[in-house]
């Protein structure tokens, strides 16, 4: 649905309008790019000192969240047209996400963010949200400042785990848990197979969280290559999956394959079967000869958390999810998902 945002803003005295916020176009891609690598590069250098020489280390958030959700992606622009700040937002069935946000450096204090937020807010309001999320840095008050101002609450830690690949792990963690238990690629199914297992998919995530669809994550993975869905099987029926991006111009870091989404179906919530997917992602990423497994995971659902150190997956960094919305957490501590907010 179409939200009235190609409206100016003010500046911080309300004056003359200086900034007006609209929805991305195709045009603009590199450019939003840009702002977010340079927003973000700034503000590690202020935090760590020295400037990273990969923002992100090489993750790519623009182009395909575009192709994704265009109606949820929004530009600041200044009146000679020059890019100053960007937000994208992606809705996942009922659930919204907003992330990342960024404003250049030389324009931050001017309530361009809110601008921003207040455009992705419009675009959830038209979706009938029924929740939204972000994650964001908890060290960083002005991150943390900028949510609480729409009404969003810190719920608890994200951490963004990694492994580095072993061959000798691989080969032992690939081997079924137990007969009938088998792994496909989403994408070599034939079309009208596809559909049967994205309503599988769509099943799932329902269970976890009452109208969250994660289907045009999957759709977009496969459209454009990005990866695949593993679809982990017992029997005929589809009890887990996992959406997995690999380098190049998706999410995933440098050297790494990265998990967007993991969920095992709630009725069969073993840890056999977490294990079988991971097992299955890091015999993708030593197939591709990449190094680590990048792998998020939300500190509430605790049995999956443990699961990955057991594993041997340890901590890079930790973010802070914020809830806005219904404020009911319907997570359980022993779900098995790891998803990502950012």
């Amino acid at each position: 649905m179409r939200a009235t945002v190609d409206r100016p803003g003010l500046d911080n005295q309300g004056r003359t309008p200086l900034i007006k916020i609209r929805r991305v176009r195709k045009g603009d891609l590199s450019k939003v790019r840009d702002v977010l690598e340079q927003a973000f590069g700034d503000f590690f250098e202020r935090q760590m000192g020295t400037r990273p020489r990969q923002v992100f280390n090489g993750a790519q958030y623009v182009h395909h969240r575009w192709l994704m959700e265009p109606w949820g992606c929004f530009v600041a622009e200044e009146g000679d047209g020059k890019i100053v700040g960007a937000a994208l937002a992606v809705m996942w069935g009922t659930l919204g996400l907003v992330g990342p946000v960024a404003v250049l450096t030389n324009y931050q204090n001017q309530d361009i963010g809110q601008q921003l937020l207040t455009a992705c807010q419009g675009f959830f309001d038209e979706n009938k949200a029924t929740l939204q999320g972000v994650a964001t840095y908890p060290y960083s008050p002005k991150h943390l400042g900028l949510y609480q101002k729409f009404g969003y609450r810190p719920k608890g830690l994200v951490v963004v785990t990694g492994k580095p690949m072993d061959r000798r792990e691989i080969v032992q963690a690939t081997r079924p848990a137990k007969p009938g238990l088998g792994v496909r690629r989403y994408s070599s199914l034939e079309e009208a197979k596809k559909k049967a297992a994205m309503q599988r998919v769509r099943r799932i995530t329902n269970a976890l969280y009452r109208g969250m669809d994660v289907g045009k994550e999957v759709e977009i993975v496969d459209g454009l290559a990005l990866g695949d869905t593993l679809l982990l099987e017992k029997g005929r029926d589809v009890i887990g999956f996992a959406i997995v991006h690999m380098p190049g111009v998706s999410e995933a870091p440098h050297g790494s394959v990265y998990i967007k989404f993991l969920a095992i179906e709630p009725h069969h919530r073993k840890p056999e079967h977490l294990h079988a997917l991971l097992g299955a992602v890091e015999e993708m990423a030593h197939a591709a000869q990449l190094q680590r497994v990048v792998a998020p995971v939300y500190t509430y659902y605790w049995a999956a958390y443990q699961s990955l150190l057991e594993r041997g997956y340890h901590p890079d960094f930790t973010m802070v999810r914020m809830k806005r919305g219904k404020q009911d957490d319907d997570e359980r501590p022993d779900d098995l998902v790891l998803d990502d907010w950012r």
